[in-house]
């Protein structure tokens, strides 16, 4: 069943987004070369700490996992689209790296995700990303009363499949609320006019997730959670939570560009 959220209630969702924007910023101002992915999940876990709030990512296990997830971000370098588990890996230079954030703050929760390069860039993640960006951007403009998810799935599919980008089949976005994951199911591929009709108070966390090889297959890695792309092409994943309101779509976990200048693309 969906819940349709009063206004005071999204008031307190954008306070528990607003928790997952400063992680996610930080986490992005803190990446760069040799530093390792448990690093991140330090940073990450310190703005929650500091916000009072706890993450919904941290002992989660839904059906489909061997082992409950042991972080709270999820971190996804380069071939691997989503779910990637941090370890002591250390960013490489080029790296392109898709980070996954949620928080718990007063009973309500947040959902974001960002993809960037660390390092100097290659024009083709650059170009990936930017379609990535421009997917969820049409999703939440396809977020408001009277459309229907099948508009927003159709509006995120558009952008990346008329780049020549995969989309991973299964995985999308999905309700948001008192738990991170809510009906309905929010996929990123569909036709227009179809599925449940939105309503103003519904709060869905909109996520495109591209695979630069242009094939839609993936593979589980071995770890229960990592999902990577059958083709060995790099990945990546962006999402917001966005309300259905009255006045349009809302976004509540948005969040501040970080300081400092994007090195030159490689040639």
């Amino acid at each position: 069943m969906v819940e349709l959220k009063t206004d005071t209630s999204i008031d307190a969702m954008h306070a528990a987004g607003q928790v997952v924007g400063r992680a996610l910023t930080a986490v992005r101002q803190a990446a760069d070369v040799g530093v390792s992915l448990l690093e991140l999940d330090e940073v990450a876990r310190e703005v929650l700490r500091e916000a009072g709030a706890s993450s919904p990512f941290l002992g989660y296990r839904p059906s489909f996992a061997t082992t409950p997830y042991p972080a709270v971000i999820c971190a996804s370098v380069n071939d691997a689209i989503v779910h990637g588990i941090p370890t002591r890996y250390r960013l490489r230079d080029g790296d392109l790296l898709s980070v996954d954030c949620g928080a718990e703050l007063d009973g309500w929760a947040g959902d974001s995700a960002l993809s960037f390069t660390v390092g100097r860039p290659r024009p083709a993640d650059l170009r990936l990303i930017e379609t990535a960006e421009r997917a969820l951007a049409a999703g939440i403009e396809a977020a408001v009363a009277g459309n229907r998810v099948g508009d927003i799935a159709h509006a995120v599919g558009r952008v990346c499949r008329t780049a020549g980008y995969g989309i991973p089949q299964g995985f999308g976005g999905h309700g948001v609320g008192r738990r991170m994951h809510e009906e309905p199911d929010v996929p990123n591929e569909g036709r227009p006019g179809r599925g449940l009709p939105l309503r103003p108070g519904m709060v869905l966390a909109i996520e495109p997730m591209l695979i630069a090889g242009g094939k839609d297959a993936y593979y589980e890695a071995g770890d229960g959670w990592t999902l990577r792309t059958s083709d060995g092409s790099r990945a990546a994943h962006v999402e917001h939570t966005v309300a259905v309101t009255h006045s349009g779509p809302r976004i509540l976990t948005a969040r501040q560009a970080p300081a400092g200048r994007a090195p030159a693309p490689r040639p």
